[in-house]
């Protein structure tokens, strides 16, 4: 379900939380569905109970799962988290025009690339 990058500049809890989010986001994992053990996670990507548990904890603070004492964690989806989604990634994307604009880069350039990748997530899905 979950395969870190070793190489990924990214602490492993933001590559945990970056992934369940995509998850949670397509469907794949539904409302209510039950999220795996902090214990069994960890033993299954052999690492750290506390790394799991922290991206668990941001999930959380985000609003993608809910705990129930006892019983565990829960995925929580509502169509409002795909929004704070959408604004993170034009925060990002603001960013890195901000940063190709600096390297020279041409609005047509940029826009060609974008329009690269748009069009060939199109032609995979």
């Amino acid at each position: 379900m979950i395969i870190l990058d070793y190489r990924d500049a990214r602490p492993l809890y933001e590559q945990i939380v970056d992934k369940f989010q995509t998850l949670i986001l397509k469907g794949v994992l539904e409302p209510n569905a039950k999220m795996p053990s902090v214990r069994s996670l960890a033993v299954e990507l052999s690492i750290n109970p506390n790394t799991i548990q922290r991206a668990y904890s941001e999930l959380e603070r985000t609003g993608f799962i809910y705990t129930v004492k006892g019983r565990g964690n829960f995925v929580s989806y509502d169509d409002s988290l795909k929004e704070v989604l959408r604004k993170a990634l034009f925060d990002r994307l603001d960013a890195l025009a901000q940063e190709a604009r600096e390297l020279g880069m041409t609005k047509e350039e940029l826009c060609d690339r974008i329009c690269a990748v748009m069009q060939e997530g199109e032609a995979n899905d």
